[in-house]
């Protein structure tokens, strides 16, 4: 089993991967504050609770886009089996061609949503993340990645419209019953709702015409399943991308075993 850690700016994502098989997912929220000490308590809780033996686990990947969390976790890793783990970064093998600005400025969960995107899915591709942010990444038919297009994510906005608007209130993201709302709350659902999901589809129609032709568009993220229903492109929402992602570049950049002759000798 191996360790997989995507550690984005609301939660950190761990999961346990065997094989081709996701054996648990969870989520913690991401914290500066919390000490490696402290995560290493709740993070080995979390294995126990989801029957993880240590000595099983034969190593780890990171994916962060928060710098500052990287060597905590590493140094969580280390505590628990004894190993640093890779983390995905410049240097790392990934097979991903970049055909734009500068390949070390793209984020490691872009790179890593990527690499599995082109395993698992037909190309040119859109893949999108609703996270914090909203991601779109574009990879041509050639498997080019072609760029990307960031755009506040659903929750930012909402956290500033409530923020600045003395009157609005905090709402569930729930269906609203029409797009044109009557009060408060489903005004402000249609908007959070349909809004994002008009904004996906006119994002979709023009990078297909910038490319010249339809793309399989992916989804993940955790508001996904929020939004995409009411796109009206087809869209394949795929919770285990970034997973998938990791484990691909963890066996592509897994040291090799050294093979040796009789007598002792190194092949």
């Amino acid at each position: 089993m191996i360790l997989a850690f995507d550690i984005g700016n609301t939660n950190i994502v761990l999961g346990g991967l065997e094989g081709e098989e996701t054996v648990f997912l969870t989520r913690i929220s991401t914290s500066l504050d919390k000490t490696e000490a402290e995560y290493t308590v709740l993070i080995k809780e979390l294995l126990e609770i989801h029957h993880a033996d240590l000595q099983r686990i034969e190593g780890a990947i990171i994916s962060s886009v928060v710098p500052p969390l990287i060597s905590i976790i590493n140094q969580v890793v280390v505590r628990l089996i004894g190993k640093e783990a890779m983390v995905v970064g410049p240097g790392m093998k990934t097979g991903l061609n970049i055909a734009a600005g500068d390949p070390r400025e793209l984020g490691a969960d872009l790179v890593v949503a990527a690499v599995a995107a082109l395993a698992k899915y037909p190309k040119p591709q859109i893949i999108m993340d609703l996270g914090t942010a909203t991601t779109f990444s574009v990879i041509d038919r050639e498997g080019f990645f072609r760029g990307v297009i960031i755009y506040p994510g659903v929750m930012v906005s909402f956290d500033a419209l409530t923020a600045r608007t003395a009157q609005l209130p905090r709402i569930s993201f729930d269906e609203p019953k029409q797009v044109i709302g009557t009060n408060s709350v489903d005004s402000m659902q249609s908007g959070l709702i349909y809004g994002n999901a008009a904004m996906v589809d006119g994002l979709i129609d023009r990078i297909e015409a910038e490319l010249g032709e339809p793309c399989t568009v992916i989804s993940t993220g955790g508001l996904s399943p929020k939004i995409i229903p009411h796109c009206h492109h087809k869209v394949v929402n795929d919770d285990n991308l970034l997973l998938d992602g990791l484990r691909i570049l963890y066996e592509k950049n897994r040291p090799k075993e050294r093979k040796h002759r009789k007598g002792g000798k190194e092949s």
